[in-house]
């Protein structure tokens, strides 16, 4: 089941909708934005109603909260690190004491070896860690090209580059924009998909720096299924754990350009993908310009990361080994009990 924390009005819809055709039962936790000790009574009333047998956490209040009240139920506790963002001193302290959490926690999985190494050096105990892969099940309705494109507003002829994420510092939107609009021999449009606290900011100075080359489409709902209105995929982070996103564009055939941070070189070779370094506004250009000139060996990569997504990141398998896990961890709880 799953029991997401919603503060505000309308919060988590498109999340909710996600799983509104599925088995999966789901409970919305009403609680205050401050609200912790609500949040964790409830937590608890959950795991004694429902005999809840594992609880497994995502983000650093689920961490503090849903897996102390797992704790305190006694049933083994789990957290998935999505990755660190760092940004203000607040934050960066939030995810110090996060960190030092996870050392009570029964497991914590991580989804990318430099994860795993940051942890370790963290004093999370090696026992504790353990590297799952972020997995994709495939869009079940996905828009062709022009589809895409007119569902998007886009022009139907013309280069576009696509960019999706978060519109913040570690996304990088800026150097996407400085990379993009380097490029002056070549004609190609950006469509970003997606909001965040530097969207006004990064998108007056798009506007400025190349006008009208630029369109902003907001936060989407299901994303990925517009993926094929683009020429080239383009992810200019400056820190990432396994991007869905990119696994999204994997699937969907499109050629990629992406920074190598985090779990990225694991994800995609350069058999797949072509990787540039973070903050390197001229290796992204360069990147870009030379995947939408050579369109042949742009493609052939993009059926290689298909290949590559459906072997190593399909959903089948991530399933079964987070079922592994939590089989485990339930075993070795009955027999430290003498059950």
């Amino acid at each position: 089941m799953v029991a997401p924390t919603l503060s505000n009005p309308g919060e988590g819809e498109s999340f909710l909708a996600s799983l509104a055709s599925t088995r999966v039962e789901v409970i919305p936790l009403a609680v205050p934005g401050r609200g912790y000790a609500t949040e964790y009574r409830l937590i608890r009333k959950l795991i004694a109603d429902k005999h809840v047998s594992v609880v497994h956490t995502h983000g650093y209040r689920s961490d503090f909260i849903g897996g102390h009240a797992g704790k305190q139920a006694g049933v083994p506790v789990v957290t998935t690190v999505h990755g660190f963002t760092g940004g203000s001193l607040k934050n960066r302290l939030f995810e110090a004491l996060q960190r030092r959490v996870f050392r009570r926690f029964d497991a914590v999985v991580v989804v990318s070896k430099p994860q795993a190494d940051f942890l370790r050096e963290s004093g999370v105990p090696e026992s504790r860690i353990q590297l799952i892969a972020n997995a994709l099940s495939a869009h079940p309705s996905p828009l062709d090209r022009d589809a895409a494109r007119v569902a998007l507003q886009l022009p139907p002829g013309g280069l576009v580059a696509g960019w999706v994420g978060r519109v913040s510092h570690e996304k990088a939107v800026d150097v996407f924009i400085d990379a993009l609009s380097s490029i002056s021999d070549r004609v190609i449009s950006a469509a970003i998909i997606g909001d965040g606290p530097e969207r006004a900011s990064q998108q007056a100075r798009a506007e400025a720096l190349a006008p009208g080359r630029f369109h902003w489409l907001g936060a989407l709902p299901d994303a990925s299924r517009y993926y094929a209105a683009f020429d080239v995929f383009v992810m200019s982070s400056r820190a990432e754990g396994l991007p869905m996103v990119l696994l999204e564009a994997m699937a969907a055939r499109i050629p990629i350009v992406t920074t190598a941070v985090g779990g990225i070189p694991d994800l995609l070779s350069p058999v797949e993908g072509v990787l540039v370094p973070p903050d390197d506004t001229k290796a992204l250009a360069s990147a870009i310009r030379a995947t939408v000139d050579d369109p042949a060996a742009a493609g052939a990569r993009a059926q290689a990361a298909q290949r590559r997504q459906r072997a190593d990141f399909d959903v089948d398998p991530w399933s079964a080994r987070y079922e592994a896990l939590y089989r485990h961890l339930l075993g070795a709880r009955a027999k430290a009990s003498g059950r």
